[in-house]
């Protein structure tokens, strides 16, 4: 009996370390595929997230064209604006992840939440954008 308890420990112990090595390696997959994709495939996949068609990546993509050119390190000197979406100060965008200063991820997920709460969608924040030179 207690044999076979002995040897039913080492099944479970065995099974455990697989299912933890398949979890680390299914997330260690996962972010190499966030490594992979563009910040505009990023930014595309998010649109979702917020309820809003595809069709406002155009005006989305238009903005932070504008804006940053999509680049996650643009920063202006004079504004203190900093990544993709330009926040000021760079540092609000810390409430979206730790890896504010390089992450595409992050920055997008900051900057969609901000044109959701200011603007309602990326159309209206690229009509403020043209009506006042900034959004």
């Amino acid at each position: 009996m207690q044999r076979a308890v002995v040897t039913q420990a080492a099944r479970l112990d065995t099974v455990s370390a697989k299912l933890t090595a398949s979890t680390v390696a299914a997330k260690a997959s996962t972010a190499a595929a966030h490594r992979r994709l563009t910040p505009r495939q990023i930014a595309r996949r998010m649109l979702r997230t917020f309820h809003w068609t595809q069709w406002q990546f155009r005006w989305l993509n238009l903005l932070w064209s504008h804006e940053s050119s999509w680049n996650v390190h643009a920063s202006n000197p004079y504004s203190g604006a900093y990544g993709i979406p330009q926040a000021v100060p760079g540092s609000k965008m810390a409430t979206a992840g730790p890896n504010w200063t390089s992450s595409a991820w992050t920055q997008i997920r900051w900057g969609l939440r901000y044109i959701k709460g200011r603007y309602g969608s990326p159309y209206r924040a690229w009509e403020h954008e043209l009506a006042t030179g900034w959004y």
